[in-house]
């Protein structure tokens, strides 16, 4: 007897089959594809040159180049001789010397010591190689054909050094002892700062979330205050508090302000609301049922802080310790102002680029400086992997009970630190108004006056609120669209995944890294995109990129929250995605876009270090005009102008708030 199989239950031979992608598929693939080519041409493409340049190396090949002189007539020519035989006979260049960058010169009069500039003696100059080139006052000139030149002309002319690939530039860099001791340095002031910082962080949470103490509203406001300020200007306070001149100079009982203990100082000031924010979210989440079972097995306080408490905020801990790590070695503006002579990698950058125009150098030291922070994020990313949901459904909202003693200990703590902070706020007003600290103490509003100074002007600060404009506007935009492809698109798993990896790299990205990598890839005369170069455009795309992470893991936050069967719904009725998005979407998500939009301006108001390099005399910033004047002496403008960045910073959060009371009661009735 034969049995016949039900072939229902086999699988099908034959060609695998494939959902067939919607026209409004096509379209978010069409818009991320954008959005991921803005990403590249924003950030790896300028990385990858930066990179490139870091490897670059520049040296006078004197072989390459060969001479002949005249007589006094100038008709009789002598022999040919390259400058590698004269200098070999010579020795005017020593061999250190020929080690270059790509802006060295180097004078062919050099190899000529009986040269006479008014002389009737005539010079030839040629390359051996097509590449050889050399500099005839400002026009360059390349290739193998002879070049007949007078003294007068000829004194003008200098090689240029040929270019190579290597590790040259680093090991120079590892054999100048300055410099490698800077990365010392960065790494010693990162980690006291973040020990100091996420200890101070992580009490004053503590004392927000499990004691009863009073005016915990005002504390969160009062400990966010510093986010609304550029790093440059905790330096100006500390100087005039605890400098030469200072208020409290004597507290230091000898030692100085100018060094790590200001850097250690302000660093604290700084990062002090990101790490307490970060801790603060950790520790609202506590199940009260764990500290029910504590209390039932009689474990005293002190067992059950680092049983219950501690552990149950550790992811929490570990991303605020790197969040501190990362800001405060990437940091430019407080070593800047208050570091002295202590070298600090995001300030040898400045340095390198700005004092020496050793561009080379200074893409190594960028790449050095990416290390630490591609560490910090990385393992940062591994350790939010491994967390798990704290807080079930059936969970017991914690809720602290009143305990006199610990409630007074923690409202004198808020109260101590939230002194510090507005007394720093205080301290920077005071320098603002102040006529000539610390002999004439006349309150005066000329330290207002910036056009009579040399940081930039009124000006300056209309660029700045400009920059914050566009900057909130457009990068809301992107991100958000951007977001949004990467959430709501179905299928192309893989796009999707690499955008998402796109989006995430600014974070590891310091500032000036951006900044400089920026110059190297934006200000070749051979990129199309060239033009944007010294504009407010590369202003805008420098910033957004450099602020696009938190933005976009606010923007997916939100999204997350909207069901996938809005999606399926509308596919089902068969409604565009664009009317969905426009009309469901958005609204439900406006609270995020908003945030978004607070979170790029009052960044694009106080950043240095992305745009120090960037800004034209048509772009100037006020956050880089504090720098500027400071550089100049002009210690008591830069306060002021410091102050005029908080001030509309403090404003755009007031009117913030009330746009959003009254975009959202119209667009959130329904929760």
């Amino acid at each position: 007897m034969s049995i016949a199989l039900e072939t229902p239950h086999l699988p099908l031979a034959g060609k695998r089959l494939r959902q067939q992608s919607s026209r409004d598929d096509r379209i978010k693939l069409g818009f991320m594809a954008v959005i991921g080519l803005y990403l590249i041409v924003a950030l790896g493409a300028p990385l990858f040159v930066m990179l490139s340049k870091s490897l670059s190396t520049y040296r006078f090949d004197l072989a390459a180049f060969e001479f002949q002189v005249s007589d006094e007539t100038g008709a009789n020519w002598g022999p040919v001789v390259s400058a590698a035989q004269l200098n070999e006979t010579l020795g005017a260049v020593p061999e250190s010397e020929l080690s270059s960058n790509s802006d060295g010169r180097l004078a062919a009069t050099k190899f000529f010591p009986e040269f006479k500039f008014r002389s009737p003696v005539h010079y030839r100059i040629r390359g051996t190689t097509a590449d050889a080139a050399f500099l005839v006052g400002s026009t360059l000139e390349k290739g193998t054909e002879w070049r007949d030149y007078d003294s007068g002309t000829f004194r003008r002319v200098v090689l240029r050094p040929a270019r190579g690939l290597g590790l040259d530039n680093f090991v120079a860099y590892f054999s100048t002892p300055a410099l490698a001791q800077s990365i010392y340095n960065s790494v010693l002031m990162a980690a006291i700062s973040t020990v100091f910082t996420v200890a101070i962080a992580f009490a004053l949470a503590y004392g927000l979330t499990r004691s009863c103490m009073p005016l915990k509203g005002l504390f969160r406001g009062v400990l966010t205050i510093p986010i609304l300020v550029p790093s440059l200007l905790p330096g100006i306070a500390l100087v005039y508090l605890f400098g030469n001149q200072g208020v409290f100079k004597d507290w230091l009982m000898g030692y100085s302000i100018y060094g790590p203990i200001g850097i250690v100082i302000g660093s604290v000031f700084f990062t002090l609301p990101h790490a307490f924010l970060i801790i603060l979210t950790a520790l609202s989440v506590a199940d009260a049922r764990h500290y029910e079972a504590a209390a039932s097995l009689k474990a005293s306080k002190w067992r059950t802080f680092t049983t219950v408490t501690v552990p149950g905020a550790r992811f929490g801990l570990v991303s605020a310790a790197f969040v501190v790590f990362t800001l405060v070695i990437t940091d430019f503006g407080l070593p800047k102002v208050i570091g002295g002579q202590y070298g600090m990698l995001a300030v040898d950058i400045y340095k390198q680029v700005i004092g020496q125009q050793n561009f080379e150098m200074g893409a190594v030291v960028s790449v050095i400086l990416l290390v630490p922070a591609i560490l910090a994020f990385a393992v940062d990313r591994r350790m939010q992997k491994r967390q798990v949901a704290l807080l079930s459904a059936r969970a017991v909202p914690y809720a602290p009970k009143p305990n006199a003693r610990t409630d007074a200990i923690c409202f004198a703590f808020a109260c101590l630190v939230s002194l510090f902070i507005l007394g720093m706020i205080a301290m920077c007003q005071i320098a603002a108004l102040v006529k000539f600290w610390p002999y004439d103490l006349t309150l005066t509003t000329k330290n207002f006056a910036f056009d009579l100074m040399d940081g930039g002007g009124w000006e300056a600060y209309g660029n700045s609120i400009k920059l914050a404009l566009l900057t909130a506007l457009f990068g809301s935009l992107v991100v958000f669209a951007g977001a949004y492809m990467v959430e709501k698109a179905d299928g192309f798993r893989l796009g999707r995944g690499l955008f998402h990896f796109l989006a995430m790299m600014p974070m590891a990205v310091p500032g000036m890294v951006l900044g400089l990598a920026y110059i190297f890839f934006f200000n070749n005369p051979a990129n199309p995109l060239h033009p944007i170069y010294g504009t407010m455009a590369i202003l805008v795309v420098s910033t957004v990129t450099h602020f696009y992470t938190v933005a976009h893991l606010t923007a997916l936050t939100a999204l997350k929250q909207m069901d996938p069967e809005f999606e399926s719904v509308a596919a089902s009725l068969k409604q565009p995605f664009h009317r969905l998005f426009f009309r469901v979407t958005v609204p439900v998500c406006l609270p995020a876009i908003l945030n978004i939009a607070i979170y790029l301006f009052v960044n694009a108001m106080t950043t240095v270090s992305a745009v120090v390099f960037l800004y034209s005399t048509n772009t100037k910033l006020a956050s880089v005009a504090v720098l500027n004047m400071d550089d100049a002496g002009d210690i008591a403008p830069a306060a002021a102008m410091g102050m005029m960045i908080f001030y509309t910073n403090v404003a755009a959060k007031l009117v913030h708030a009330l746009v959003a009371r009254g975009l959202l009661a119209r667009t959130q009735a329904w929760r």
